[in-house]
């Protein structure tokens, strides 16, 4: 039998719901379902918990009940291990979900027919350095980007980028977006990136509200890695997909490039991204 992870939105009670139902069918399978400790708690599914760090230890299937922010902390968690992850939307329309809520149970019928197909994106290695200590060191991995932003209103930060141990130019900047294709979408979108396809592979590098006359985004090849160093006196914020990580230091810095592995997506018939996109922005078809 197999065994399932189950993540949720616990601020959705149709969240909750369904993660109940899709516990009691496959428990009635034979298969073995695993829940974060407190999501465990809130359901009355205490058998079921498991320490986030062993959830993903020979998983066969991700289940991700929620919206993107759902999908984004389900794939941190498994995509190291190469468990494949199926989104269930409960709530806005997103990007990285794959399903409506009442298609959840014949999915679980189709996947363990073995009756779908895995769609792979790239993610990003974070490595951070911090010789200032405020951040916590190391890496980290990302499926939509990393993003430095100034701390306060009224100043830019000043980073040096650095594009395979070459220096390429110092940004006068309100921030700096690393991105992969999936996250073209996301945040970089939001400050004028552009949008790529997430079959793609690819670094992409934007600036947000540059003060400077170039202001254009970069797109470089999915073997190319960049380093971005906070300078002067001025903190920064480090995110990675969302995630706030701690304040930045003058020599602080991140360098990214394509992670050793990517995230693996169940879907059950070929998924128009274009089309997604239409919808999400009103697009009209005349």
């Amino acid at each position: 039998m197999a065994a399932v992870g189950i993540v949720i939105h616990r601020l959705r009670p149709e969240a909750r719901r369904l993660a109940q139902e899709a516990t009691g069918w496959l428990r009635a399978r034979g298969h073995e379902v695993r829940l974060a400790p407190e999501e465990a708690d809130e359901l009355d599914l205490r058998d079921c918990a498991c320490e986030p760090e062993k959830l993903a230890a020979g998983l066969d299937l991700a289940v991700s009940l929620g919206g993107d922010g759902t999908m984004l902390r389900t794939v941190e968690m498994v995509a190291p291990e190469g468990v494949p992850v199926l989104g269930v939307n409960v709530g806005h329309l997103g990007y990285l979900t794959e399903l409506e809520p009442s298609q959840l149970a014949p999915a679980l019928e189709r996947f363990f027919a073995g009756n779908y197909d895995i769609e792979e994106r790239m993610m990003l290695s974070v490595d951070i350095e911090s010789p200032s200590g405020s951040l916590p060191a190391g890496m980290r991995w990302a499926l939509n980007e990393a993003a430095m932003e100034k701390a306060g209103s009224g100043h830019t930060i000043h980073t040096a980028v650095s594009i395979n141990e070459t220096f390429f130019t110092t940004y006068a900047a309100d921030g700096m977006i690393v991105a992969t294709p999936t996250g073209s979408t996301a945040y970089a979108f939001s400050v004028r990136g552009p949008i790529v396809s997430p079959r793609q592979r690819a670094l992409i590098i934007t600036p947000v509200s540059a003060h400077m006359l170039f202001d254009r985004t970069l797109v470089l090849a999915q073997s190319d890695h960049v380093r971005v160093e906070l300078l002067e006196e001025r903190p920064a914020v480090l995110t990675v997909d969302g995630r706030h990580l701690g304040t930045m230091q003058p020599g602080d810095a991140i360098t990214c490039s394509a992670a050793p592995h990517a995230a693996r997506f169940v879907t059950f018939e070929t998924r128009d991204f274009f089309n997604i996109v239409k919808t999400k922005f009103g697009l009209s078809d005349r």
